[in-house]
């Protein structure tokens, strides 16, 4: 950690003092991960600078790890020749991703740019919808024939090591480039090479490029698959998912869904380095909803305002219930979310969901309905007890349920269930929760 400071403070003098040729030297010192750090804690201007100072190889390694906003914003301040070059080393679903980020107007010259071979695979990614595997799969990867043999093979895998995205698995297709099965490297180096891969290869586990990629990537994760096959809809092969990008798929999913639940959007870049205006917009749309969205709290309080006045007492009980209830939703939904993030649920088990949730919430309403009734009895009377006790028990029930129904709906819908987490059950419960309030309170206390 010494090094690393030591390395950064003087990388910062040299740039300060624009001693570039000590900069550069001192970079030459520093590991990829260490200037990758420098970067994206930097502005556009002096990432640029710091990224034209290292040597054409470590410039391509560092690019190829950033965060692909991060790329996009160090784009901006490079030349054009250097923009052109670099794209073009990009691999292809490395330079899909970046796209994304980049102008239409940027993102379509940099494509046109691409020699024609380069170009046709990008092309092929690009005609898949945003988040499905096809954006993230890979289209360079090595395949072979049924009734080829270890040895071809093994020759095969040496002429395109270099280019494949991933050598240790080799999809399997027969004439019509149909995916048949899959060999493994570790297969064919065990086997005498006159062996035919017909009688080596195994089932084949793949995935349709239009399927969604978080769920794709997840099981990829799960089944500890090094790549899996990606193929389109006549199961012919497209390309390949490797056990690294799943793995970069779901952080970011996980990243997106933590903000979400928080009510904000992710900031795809680091804190320190995200500007004042960057983190407000995540947060200000979010805040504008949910601030439209709580107006419904406010216009029940305003319906029961003569029952408040007839029983003031009621309302110093108002945060008590409406932070159960919000409570009590999050924690079903956060579950449920991550339960279908999982694949232990998905949206046909709507039924058992809700029967689990709603005998839940009613366990958890008698419990601290109990205690409820026991302290406001004590404290107050008997009457408004049984009014913080049943509504305890009502709101926990109610809560629970709708906390677990809305993530599966959301699925359903084809939405991201996080969006439909937290805030949004928060506010439901809110308004909910205080009409079930006041109404028992005008039943029991007569009002």
């Amino acid at each position: 950690m010494t090094e690393l400071l030591s390395a950064a403070d003087r990388l910062d003098e040299a740039l300060a003092s624009d001693a570039l040729l000590q900069a550069s030297a001192v970079l030459s010192e520093m590991s990829p991960r260490e200037i990758i750090a420098v970067i994206e804690r930097s502005s556009s201007r002096r990432a640029a600078v710091v990224f034209r100072l290292l040597a054409k190889d470590r410039a391509l390694d560092v690019f190829e790890h950033l965060n692909p906003t991060v790329q996009g914003e160090l784009l901006h301040g490079l030349q054009a020749e250097d923009v052109t070059a670099l794209f073009a080393e990009l691999d292809p679903d490395d330079r899909v991703t970046l796209m994304d980020e980049l102008p239409a107007v940027v993102a379509r010259r940099l494509l046109l740019g691409l020699d024609p071979h380069e170009r046709a695979l990008t092309n092929v990614m690009l005609g898949y919808p945003a988040r499905s595997i096809g954006r993230r799969m890979s289209p360079e990867f090595i395949r072979v024939h049924p009734e080829f043999t270890v040895a071809q093979s093994l020759e095969l895998v040496r002429d395109r090591a270099r280019s494949a995205e991933t050598i240790y698995t080799i999809p399997v297709t027969d004439a019509q480039k149909r995916l048949v099965g899959i060999v493994s490297l570790r297969d064919l180096i065990a086997e005498e090479p006159h062996i035919l891969i017909s009688a080596i290869m195994n089932r084949a586990e793949y995935a349709i490029a239009s399927d969604d990629a978080e769920e794709i990537a997840r099981r990829c994760s799960e089944m500890e698959l090094l790549a899996m096959p990606i193929v389109d809809s006549e199961i012919r092969l497209i390309g390949i998912l490797t056990v690294d990008d799943a793995h970069e798929i779901l952080r970011d999913a996980e990243e997106e869904d933590m903000a979400r639940a928080g009510a904000s959007e992710p900031l795809r870049r680091p804190y320190l380095s995200s500007s004042i205006f960057q983190i407000a917009r995540s947060r200000v749309v979010w805040l504008f909803v949910l601030a439209i969205s709580a107006l419904l709290t406010v216009q029940v309080l305003g319906i029961f305002e003569a029952t408040l006045e007839q029983k003031v007492v009621l309302a110093l009980f108002i945060p008590l219930l409406t932070g159960t209830g919000g409570n009590t939703g999050s924690q079903a939904a956060t579950t449920i979310t991550r339960a279908l993030a999982m694949g232990e649920v998905g949206p046909g088990d709507v039924g058992k969901v809700l029967l689990r949730e709603v005998r839940v919430g009613t366990m958890l309403g008698l419990l601290l309905g109990t205690v409820g009734f026991t302290l406001a009895s004590l404290v107050y009377d008997v009457p408004t007890g049984l009014v913080i006790g049943t509504t305890l028990l009502c709101v926990c029930a109610l809560a629970a349920t709708v906390g677990g129904a809305m993530p599966l709906i959301a699925k359903a819908i084809r939405v991201d269930p996080a969006v439909f987490s937290t805030p949004f059950i928060t506010t439901f419960c809110d308004a909910t929760g205080l009409l079930i309030y006041f109404s028992l309170a005008k039943l029991i206390l007569q009002i």
